[in-house]
């Protein structure tokens, strides 16, 4: 839970003197010996030693320790006394040297302290939930039920520290590349954009309602129609979905558009933002530019479209090998037009039945029919339940193509291309972290371009678009949009870093006509398009230029940047993952007046087992 980032110290941070003080803590040093300094703050620590009291005074910037001595100042050593854990005091006194014995070198003002004159609680204090310096062994719940407290630990001040440093470096460099910040509405229009819309009922027009924004792209396309050329925001998005360590209900992006541009041109300036706020932040130094890999090789290879490249153990397509195949399960795999594939582990000698069986469910879990394990034993044997099935030319050609040697594990999935891709995906992050062959202090980013326009929907049965629908389809694929949608890329892209998507964009539809054919394809029919896009197509026939932008997800760069698990560390007041907020016990009950002023009213809340 520790974040590890450390670029952005507290002395960053310099005076900011007011009536009540002349200086920040953390900014006190050997300089200003001999100083008259007022500070003040929260009480970190108090120790006691008889006639000598010790308070550790903490505040935005840092820490500092501050003496009373009953023999040279008995009214402020009998407050002191007095004083508890996270009292906010005011204190006058001179600034001293420590003696050479008592400097503390892990702290910034270690060899500096102040010889109080006077102390003057400016507000008492209960006695905190958990001790500061305790945070890592307090469960996450009371950590977010008293998030007033837990915003004072060090982690928590570093962390929103780093999102500061992330936004001002973001709005610097787009605004030394001609941008301009624009604002969109929250209170927006509902549009499909993939999740649950959060509702919002209008008082002035009874029984409508508005939409928080899921992101602000209708928005931003119109700027560019409108002129703008290049504008970009901060934006706040809104998704009612399930939730999970990197998301939340309401979070942040790096949104941005930019009018007579291509893909390499967005490409080329987000990493000019990336490398800036690396070196701004980490002091790093990215190679430019990022590889780039085709959303269809990054599934064939790593089994998913977000690949962490931190390690190899690529996935390898075995289904020539078994194409005359007389094992059953291989034969209906085929005959379906599926797929099989295979991922090599150096040392399989290590896992035991239950894990392998484990392994199994995981291929399950993702949608796939099952998989097969094959043991490398001495003499390159293959040792599974399904080696009866399968002919020595079979295996001979597996251990050439994987290059198979004593005590290698094969993992085998046969199915759906995208099923197949995704439960050895699963399993090769899985083995990656479990064999510990990660570089967690690794960086490593990539592009993911050339994804299809359309998935099928499963659940939905019809094509949906695979990123939405103002993405612009490949000039080379536009004569399949008619006669086969599934085989038609589009011009968008996706950034990865170590595993995670940390934004996506594209470069959009700019004619009224394929916007029109697209939403059609999408199974949109007229009265649809023009209740839910009507205003966004009237827009678009006064004139568009050929524009493309991207988000960027700030929540889940800043954690990666922080090397921490969860977006709710860079989040001030985050919810919990069913979307509570537990410090401000919300979602919360209203008023039937409140509910009555916007023409509400509420069913009965089913009973557990009614229909």
């Amino acid at each position: 839970m520790t974040n590890k980032y450390s670029s952005i110290k507290k002395n960053d941070f310099k005076s900011f003197a007011t009536t009540l003080r002349t200086n920040m803590c953390g900014e006190l040093n050997r300089d200003l010996i001999g100083s008259k300094v007022k500070l003040c703050g929260w009480v970190n620590k108090r120790r006691d030693h008889g006639k000598l009291i010790f308070l550790d005074l903490r505040d935005f910037t840092g820490l500092v320790q501050v003496v009373f001595d009953a023999h040279d100042n008995e009214p402020a050593y009998n407050i002191a006394k007095e004083i508890r854990t996270e009292y906010v005091v005011l204190i006058e006194g001179t600034l001293k040297a420590r003696s050479a014995e008592t400097v503390n070198k892990e702290l910034a003002t270690g060899d500096v302290e102040v010889a109080a004159d006077s102390i003057s609680i400016l507000s008492s204090s209960k006695t905190p939930p958990y001790a500061l310096d305790e945070r890592d062994r307090v469960d996450e719940m009371t950590r977010l039920k008293y998030r007033y407290v837990d915003l004072r630990t060090e982690d928590m001040q570093e962390s929103l520290r780093l999102r500061h440093k992330v936004t001002s470096t973001t709005r610097q460099y787009l605004n030394s590349n001609g941008f301009i910040e624009v604002e969109t509405p929250i209170l927006a229009k509902s549009t499909p954009e993939g999740a649950r819309d959060f509702l919002v009922p209008s008082r002035l027009n009874p029984g409508t309602f508005y939409a928080l924004p899921q992101s602000p792209q209708l928005y931003k396309q119109i700027l560019m129609f409108s002129g703008f050329d290049r504008i970009y925001q901060i934006a706040r998005c809104f998704r009612d979905e399930d939730l999970r360590a990197d998301r939340q209900p309401e979070f942040t992006q790096i949104d941005l558009e930019m009018s007579f541009v291509g893909v390499d041109d967005v490409l080329k300036l987000i990493e000019g933002l990336i490398a800036k706020i690396f070196a701004e932040t980490l002091g790093s130094d990215l190679a430019l530019p990022f590889k780039r890999l085709s959303w269809k090789h990054s599934m064939e290879a790593y089994g998913t479209d977000k690949p962490d490249l931190r390690f190899g153990m690529e996935i390898t397509d075995l289904t020539d090998i078994f194409k005359n195949s007389q094992f059953n399960i291989f034969i209906n795999v085929l005959s379906r037009k599926g797929v099989i594939k295979g991922l090599k582990v150096d040392d399989g000698s290590q896992f035991t039945r239950k894990e392998l069986d484990e392994f199994v469910d995981t291929a399950r879990k993702y949608g796939a029919g099952g998989l097969i394990w094959i043991k490398v034993e001495s003499g390159n044997v293959l040792n599974s339940p399904v080696s009866k099935f399968l002919t020595d030319d079979e295996k001979q050609q597996l251990i050439d193509r994987l290059e198979l040697k004593e005590n290698n594990l094969v993992l085998i999935v046969a199915d759906q291309f995208l099923k197949t891709c995704s439960a050895l995906g699963a399993l090769r992050n899985y083995l990656g972290h479990r064999l510990n062959l990660i570089d967690l202090d690794a960086f490593d980013f990539a592009w993911i371009v050339d994804f299809p326009m359309f998935e099928f929907d499963d659940r939905e049965k019809r094509l949906s678009p695979m990123h939405h629908p103002f993405t612009s389809p490949s000039p080379d694929s536009l004569d399949m949009l008619d006669i086969e949608p599934l085989n038609v890329k589009s011009l968008a892209y996706d950034i990865v870093l170590n595993g995670n998507e940390i934004g996506g964009g594209s470069i959009r539809i700019n004619d009224i006509e394929l916007q029109r054919k697209i939403f059609r394809i999408l199974g949109f029919d007229d009265k649809r398009i023009e209740d839910n896009f009507g205003f966004f197509l009237r827009a678009l026939q006064y004139g568009a230029p050929p524009h493309g932008g991207i988000a960027l997800g700030m929540d889940r760069l800043v954690m990666i940047l922080g090397m921490l698990e969860s977006i709710r560390e860079v989040i001030a007041f985050p919810k919990t993952q069913s979307a509570y907020c537990i410090m401000t016990e919300s979602p919360s009950v209203v008023t039937e007046q409140q509910l009555s002023e916007v023409s509400i009213k509420l069913s009965p809340a089913k009973k557990q087992g009614e229909e």
